[in-house]
C-alpha cells in the first residue's frame, strides 16, 4: 500500500478544499508515492515526534497541526520547523496535515469533544454559506438509471442525513449533429429530437468534480448538457464549532469539574458562573473564540474553546459563561479519532498514536 492510498482515503471522507482559507493542509514534506510502512498521528509534529516514528518503523505522520504554516524561504535548522523538516526528510518520513478541513466536518474535532461531554442533539454552531451547488444534467431515458447511480455513489445527492436525493422532471431534447461530430444518435446535418430527463443533485462544492468527472464517464453523449448553479444553502453539517445539549441539567461547578477532569486541564479561565445550572454547551476545539457571537445568539449557557485573550473575556457581556481549557486540551483527542477512522478502513496496517506529550505550554 502506497502513502496515496491512505491519503485519499482520508481525503475522501474530509476533502481538502473545505480547509479555511489561511490553512496548510495535505502532503507537507514526502512522495505520496512511496510504500506506506507504517503510521504515526499526532496532534503535532515535532522533532520528537520524528524520533519517535523512527523507532517504530513509521514513514508517515499524519498531525492535526500543520508543520508548515508560514513561508519557509531557507531549511538550515534555525528552528524547530526547519529542523523537524530536515530530519524527517533525512529519514524519509512524509509529513501529512489535516486541519480545519477536519475542524470543519460534522464527524470530526468538535464530533469527538461533543463525545466525551456526553452530549446529545448536536449540530454545527457556525455551518458554512456558499459550499453547496446544484448539478442539472440533461440525460436519454435509457440512461438516466445509470447517471443518477454513479452520481450517488461519487457523493451527490447528500441532504443532512439522506442520500440518494434527485429531483427528475421529464421533456424533450432537440440537436442537430454537425460536420465531425460523433452522435450517440440522430444523424448528421438533420434535426432530432429525443425523450430526456432532466435530473438535479444537491452538491457539495468539495466532491463536485468528482461528481462530474464520473457522471461523464457513463453518459452516452458526445457533449452532454449540464449545468451548476451556486447556491447560499448553509450546509448545516459543515462549519466551525458545535453546540449540543447535556441529558439534563448539571450544577455549573460540577460541570466545570468534569470538564477539567475530562480534559485534564491545568487550569480553566473561566468568566463569572451566571446561574447554578448548565445545559446548552457551545464548543470549538483550538482557537473558537471567533464564535462567540454565535454561541450568545443560539442561548448556549457555556461556551467552551482555548486561546481567548484578556479583553475578549469582557464580550461575555454577562450572556454566557466562557471556559478556556486550553487548545492543546481541547483538541487532545483528535489524534484518537483519526486513528479510529484509519483502522476501521486499514485494519491490518500499523497505525499508532504518538505517546510524546506536544502541549508547549505547562502549569506550575
Amino acid at each position: 500500500m502506497r502513502v496515496s492510498d491512505i491519503l485519499s482515503y482520508l481525503e475522501s471522507k474530509f476533502p481538502i478544499s473545505s480547509q479555511a482559507s489561511f490553512d496548510n493542509c495535505g502532503l507537507l514534506v514526502g512522495d505520496n508515492q512511496a510504500i506506506a510502512k507504517g503510521v504515526l498521528i499526532c496532534l503535532d509534529c515535532t522533532e520528537e515526534v520524528i524520533e519517535e516514528a523512527i523507532s517504530l518503523g513509521s514513514n508517515l505522520i499524519i498531525a492535526h497541526h500543520p508543520l508548515i504554516f508560514k513561508g519557509i524561504k531557507k531549511l538550515t535548522g534555525s528552528n524547530y520547523v526547519e529542523r523537524t523538516i530536515l530530519k524527517a526528510i533525512r529519514s524519509e518520513i512524509s509529513i501529512y496535515a489535516m486541519h480545519t478541513n477536519l475542524d470543519h466536518a460534522i464527524n470530526g474535532v468538535n464530533a469527538e469533544i461533543a463525545y466525551r461531554l456526553n452530549l446529545v442533539n448536536c449540530r454545527v454552531l457556525d455551518p458554512q454559506p456558499n459550499v453547496l451547488v446544484k448539478l442539472s444534467v440533461f440525460v436519454p431515458v435509457t440512461h438516466s438509471e445509470i447517471v443518477q447511480e454513479t452520481v450517488f455513489k461519487t457523493g451527490g445527492g447528500q441532504i443532512g442525513n439522506y442520500d440518494s436525493c434527485s429531483f427528475t422532471s421529464k421533456g424533450e431534447g432537440t440537436f442537430r449533429p454537425l460536420e465531425n461530430s460523433n452522435p450517440y444518435t440522430g444523424k448528421h446535418a438533420e434535426f432530432s429530437q429525443v425523450e430526456e430527463k432532466k435530473m438535479e443533485f444537491l452538491v457539495s462544492i468539495h466532491k463536485l468534480q468528482s461528481v462530474i468527472k464520473q457522471m461523464l464517464k457513463v453518459h452516452p453523449y458526445e457533449e452532454v448538457a449540464y449545468d451548476v448553479v451556486s447556491l447560499q444553502n448553509v450546509n448545516t453539517f459543515e462549519g466551525s464549532g458545535m453546540i449540543g445539549e447535556l441529558p439534563k441539567s448539571v450544577n455549573s461547578l460540577e460541570f466545570l469539574s468534569r470538564v477539567k477532569e475530562i480534559f485534564n486541564c491545568g487550569t480553566i479561565r473561566h468568566t463569572k458562573l451566571l446561574s447554578k445550572e448548565i445545559k446548552t454547551v457551545a464548543f470549538c476545539g483550538g482557537s473558537g473564540s471567533f464564535l462567540l457571537s454565535k454561541a450568545i445568539r443560539q442561548k448556549a449557557d457555556i461556551f467552551i474553546t482555548g486561546d481567548f485573550k484578556y479583553h475578549e473575556f469582557f464580550d461575555a457581556d454577562k450572556q454566557i459563561v466562557i471556559a478556556d481549557i486550553g487548545h492543546y486540551e481541547s483538541e487532545q483527542f483528535t489524534s484518537e479519532l483519526i486513528y479510529r477512522i484509519l483502522t476501521e478502513k486499514f485494519v491490518k496496517f500499523a497505525f499508532n498514536v504518538t505517546k510524546v506529550n506536544t502541549n508547549p505550554i505547562n502549569y506550575f
